[in-house]
């Protein structure tokens, strides 16, 4: 990716309107710092991954680790775009909240998928996501192993590796491909997950479990899961999946169909067919 012109650092008082080309459409600007602070993020992370022996393991919580490289993601990735963006704020998975200008907030989280970066498996991802007045505007998920880089901008669609991406034209379960997660973190919540878990599989073709919920709505977006459902996770889990879905031309809710996704730490995505039937089963063991 390269930029055709060089853009200043923006304020928060005017966004000057510079593109950037890749793949043949433009890039926001402020989209730009993000794919950059998750490169960035990224090279971090693929250091790391090489090296995991060397890494210690924290826990956080029963079943929820962190690691240094999660930890120095999430630096680079705020110093990356506070070069641009001095005045803005940030929630972050492992750093919290940095104050700042509240219309413009950031939502990170460096290492989606610590469990399998920790385990040696290659499956996890960089996610961030630009919040502005309240509604999701800028999103970048990126697999720093795959070199997959997945876009998204507000009513400018979806993109993967600069090319557009659609949901899949699923038109019900019938021989799909859904996403979920075990509630890992909630042992005791699992016999009423299996109830929907076992009403959805009776219908669906097969459901997968990869672990990271960032990249699990990216292919979402990208069309290689038909739909995904998860309950029990926090917004910088889903907050840049959710915009790439969208604007990939799917819908997201919570389970009985609502919008208060990241208030309720739960959610359905893919395309609006197949997000009616998903809710549905699910309304039954709300």
């Amino acid at each position: 990716m390269k930029a055709l012109v060089d853009c200043a650092p923006l304020s928060t008082q005017a966004v000057i309107f510079c593109s950037f080309i890749i793949g043949g459409l433009t890039m926001h600007p402020m989209l730009n710092i993000a794919v950059r602070a998750a490169r960035v993020a990224g090279n971090v992370i693929t250091r790391g991954f090489e090296n995991r022996s060397e890494i210690e393991t924290q826990v956080k919580g029963p079943n929820d680790y962190v690691t240094r490289i999660d930890k120095e993601a999430e630096q680079a990735i705020i110093s990356k775009i506070k070069q641009s963006y001095p005045t803005h704020s940030f929630v972050g998975e492992e750093g919290g909240i940095v104050a700042g200008d509240e219309d413009f907030k950031w939502i990170i989280d460096p290492l989606d998928g610590t469990t399998n970066f920790i385990q040696g498996i290659p499956h996890f991802a960089v996610s961030i996501a630009l919040m502005i007045k309240g509604r999701l505007d800028q999103a970048v998920v990126f697999d720093p192993i795959r070199g997959e880089l997945f876009t998204a901008s507000r009513g400018a669609g979806a993109q993967l590796n600069g090319f557009r991406v659609r949901t899949s034209a699923r038109k019900d379960l019938n021989g799909s491909v859904l996403a979920t997660a075990l509630p890992f973190k909630h042992k005791d919540r699992f016999s009423d997950y299996m109830t929907s878990f076992n009403n959805i599989f009776m219908q669906c073709g097969d459901i997968r479990r990869g672990g990271s919920a960032a990249l699990d709505l990216a292919y979402v977006a990208a069309g290689r899961f038909d739909g995904y459902w998860e309950k029990g996770i926090k917004p910088w889990d889903i907050a840049a999946g959710e915009l790439l879905v969208r604007e990939a031309g799917g819908i997201v809710s919570d389970f009985v169909g609502g919008h208060d996704t990241m208030k309720k730490g739960e959610i359905v995505a893919g395309n609006p067919k197949v997000v009616r039937e998903l809710v549905k089963q699910l309304k039954v063991t709300e």
